[in-house]
């Protein structure tokens, strides 16, 4: 390898903190990277909006040339899909903005209307990464608005499922809350009307006693028959199957607290436990609130309409047009630009095609095709445009097929969870503990008989176990949320602390899609990197980039006769010598290519010099990580890619023989199988449709991504990039989540152990049991959140 130093010191872009490798982009005494950077931030000051760089120092993300075509928002069929609302005056419109990452982005997105007249207002909702904008329609339509958003740096990501997506509001999270406010105003004034109870002063006025009795067990209707209503479905439908599951001993517990409740206000006999009853159901369901909105942000419901785009180009008698996809049908001749999906199985009728199929196969190399050859949907054509033919429209794709095939869709284990074990055991042994105390009197007290049975199942009711696995989980999902690990449902926590066997997918699951590792082969004299290093740096290419800061020098002759063909390679005169960059055909070389990965091959005058060779790195902290896992764990490998860089990964895996390559879908299903049927509790960490199958039969599928808006089906957890090295910090939270549930099991076991010793004696008051349920409830709740961040500062994820 052949390296010159340098002498030039380093600085970074004051928008987005990158490297500065030339200083030729410059602007009130500010350094930029880029021309994108340096654009942004002329946009920013001329409105009047500089105050961008003052909520952080760098805000701003890498700008990067913008190859999407717009033209489709001008297609009023995909526009009036798009928009949440249109009049003749006003639309209002939610993006997905995948760059919102920090307060900056926040207060300028919310600011847009400082650069754009027509538009109203705009918020954000910064977990989903979301912007909903009102703009005037006389003023601005969506194409401009979406460029707009563009020319700042906040590039949309728009799919096609966005144009389908059924009209699924949020009214499942509206109606727990509306439950919840239901229970907790019904909750307060009973609290408020029981206190003279409380205190004993009900003797004195003995009609306030009847009429705020009366009060009480109207308020507990519409938490029995509304709030609490789920329990009641939920305990009747396991009943039906056969099953006890933690909602029986709770539904019984209600429905026990409003009878006993109702005899004895309407016998006026006693005040009854509306208000326990009342407590019960709010704090239920303020723990099932905090367990849903802890993940209410990611969909998990995807299909392959969120790969594809929302439109394609039709060429139709030489004239183009954006048509929406599903109008798309057989015979119909389209064209595909560079870096576009391709969105059906097609004929290559014109142009060069280089096309990656890293997404549907797993192998990261591209590959060529040749006119007349038949492309599959999913590819990503990088080689300039191409003209198609049409042979099966989008829902007949072979993309579409393997997305929807029963193999991979066929339903999977439902996930055991320690609340539906202990809840089993426990609802028995409180009928039990109930019949007996009610059997045990009646024969010597008969009056105390129904009012032991009774008590036994209220004091019992395992509120404070019914809270501490939602309370426990729903912080520890909080936790994973903050290191941007996305759960689908709590119970992939316990699932999580079970795992015993690791297998993982290789392309862009252990390799880094942004990083590559440059090494020069080859002879070059004194100053020839200097000409490689500029001819470079005037493309946007990711590979122009990282070859330019793999040789890391100052700029210093201007380049003439530029030219570029995207995919295939650049050339120009620098400093009155011709080179050339690009691949083998590009350069008209016989085929030359390295083992470990793809090249750059150098020409200068006409004399080939060598080759840059271009190696994936691995995610940052692999080893580490591979190390971490192994000393428990069985570690494997199932990839869809060659097995060129079997070398570098067998020291990260004890037995090389569980390295698999050249793996079908299939492949990687049955392997995942044949694992289980050995007893192995099985983890799989993939990132392709070509993972979806295995992803989906394992006992849990993990599925890693740098967009988490994009991500196979099947899965069950969705992790960024960014935290790959955090995972056994994960698994390790996970555990102490588990024995954290466990300890709280314990704790409540230890208060209903204090409440059935005078529930058994038919001794329970009202005032007692509104004294130990709401105090249960409290002490779980504040053990299972201290403990769970105290476990969380130890495995150093907060």
């Amino acid at each position: 390898m052949l390296k010159e130093n340098v002498t030039s010191s380093e600085t970074h872009c004051f928008h987005c903190g990158e490297d500065i490798i030339v200083r030729q982009y410059t602007h009130n005494d500010k350094q930029f990277c880029c021309s994108g950077c340096k654009t942004v931030y002329n946009i920013l000051t001329e409105h009047n909006l500089s105050n961008y760089y003052v909520y952080n120092k760098i805000p701003g993300k890498t700008q990067s040339k913008i190859t999407s075509n717009f033209d489709y928002l001008e297609v009023t069929q995909v526009v009036s899909k798009l928009v949440d609302f249109e009049d003749q005056f006003r639309t209002i419109v939610t993006l997905y903005i995948p760059a919102i990452h920090c307060s900056s982005c926040i207060w300028l997105l919310e600011h847009l209307h400082l650069l754009q007249s027509g538009i109203l207002q705009s918020r954000i909702d910064f977990l989903k990464k979301q912007v909903s904008v009102t703009f005037k329609n006389d003023e601005i339509n969506l194409k401009q608005l979406v460029q707009l958003l563009c020319s700042i740096g906040y590039e949309p990501l728009i799919s096609f499922q966005d144009i389908v997506k059924k009209g699924q509001s949020r009214k499942t999270e509206r109606s727990l809350i509306t439950k919840i406010a239901v229970a907790g105003f019904c909750f307060g004034n009973v609290m408020l009307l029981s206190f003279p109870d409380y205190f004993g002063l009900g003797d004195f006025e003995r009609e306030f006693k009847d009429f705020f009795g009366w009060l009480n067990l109207s308020f507990s209707l519409p938490v029995v028959l509304y709030s609490g209503k789920e329990y009641f479905v939920s305990a009747w439908t396991n009943l039906k199957a056969k099953r006890l599951n933690l909602d029986f001993p709770l539904a019984l517990g209600i429905l026990v607290m409003f009878l006993r409740s109702a005899y004895e206000i309407i016998s006026q006999t006693g005040a009854g436990f509306v208000d326990t009853l009342c407590g019960l159901v709010f704090f239920l369901l303020i723990g099932k609130w905090m367990q849903e909105r802890t993940f209410h942000h990611i969909s998990f419901e995807r299909d392959y309409r969120s790969y594809f785009p929302v439109a394609v180009t039709t060429i139709n008698h030489g004239v183009e047009r954006p048509i929406q996809l599903s109008d798309l049908k057989t015979g119909d001749r389209i064209l595909i630009r560079s870096h576009e999906i391709l969105p059906a199985d097609a004929i290559l009728l014109k142009g060069e095609a280089e096309i990656d199929f890293s997404f549907v196969t797993g192998e990261s190399i591209p590959v060529k095709k040749t006119l007349g050859e038949i492309i599959y949907a999913g590819g990503r054509q990088l080689s300039g445009s191409i003209e198609m033919e049409v042979l099966k429209p989008v829902s007949q794709s072979y993309l579409t097929q393997l997305w929807n095939n029963n193999a991979f869709i066929e339903s999977k284990k439902r996930i055991k969870t320690f609340s539906d074990t202990a809840s089993r055991y426990f609802s028995i042994i409180l009928l039990i503990i109930a019949l007996s105390a009610g059997i045990f009197w009646i024969s010597t007290d008969p009056s105390k008989a129904l009012a032991s049975f009774t008590s036994v199942l209220i004091i019992a009711c395992p509120c404070a176990l019914a809270l501490s696995s939602p309370f426990t989980l729903a912080a520890v999902l909080s936790v994973f949320d903050k290191n941007r690990f996305f759960l689908k449902n709590t119970s992939v926590v316990e699932e999580l602390a079970r795992i015993n066997t690791y297998v993982f997918d290789k392309t862009g699951t252990i390799t880094n899609p942004n990083a590559a590792g440059l090494q020069f082969n080859g002879t070059i004299i004194d100053g020839q990197m200097q000409l490689i290093s500029d001819l470079a740096r005037n493309s946007g290419h990711l590979l122009s980039r990282e070859l330019t800061k793999f040789i890391h020098k100052p700029a210093i002759y201007s380049v003439q006769e530029y030219t570029e063909k995207i995919g295939r390679g650049i050339s120009g005169k620098v400093n009155g010598n011709y080179v050339k960059l690009g691949s083998s055909t590009f350069l008209n070389l016989p085929l030359k290519s390295s083992s470990s990965g793809s090249s750059i091959h150098v020409m200068i005058n006409d004399v080939y010099v060598g080759f840059f060779t271009i190696r994936q790195q691995w995610r940052n902290g692999f080893k580490e990580l591979m190390l971490k896992l192994s000393i428990e764990a069985d570690l494997h490998l199932l990839s869809g890619d060659h097995d060129h860089e079997r070398k570098q990964l067998i020291p990260f895996f004890e037995d090389s023989r569980k390295l698999h390559f050249e793996q079908s879908p299939q492949d990687k299903l049955d392997y995942i199988q044949q694992l289980q049927k050995e007893g192995k509790k099985v983890l799989m960490f993939g990132d392709g449709l070509n993972d979806s199958g295995a992803l989906k039969q394992s006992d849990l599928g993990i599925a890693i991504t740098d967009n988490i808006n994009n991500f196979s089906p099947g899965c069950d957890a969705i992790l960024d990039g960014l935290s790959f090295h955090k995972i056994p910090q994960f698994i390790q939270q996970a555990k102490d989540g588990v024995k954290v549930i466990r300890m709280s099991f314990i704790i409540s076991l230890m208060y209903n152990t204090v409440g059935l010793y005078f529930a058994v004696q038919g001794l329970l008051s009202p005032l007692m049991a509104a004294i130990l349920m709401p105090l249960s409830t409290i002490t779980i709740i504040l053990f299972t959140s201290v403990a769970v961040r105290l476990f969380a500062h130890k495995n150093k994820l907060l």
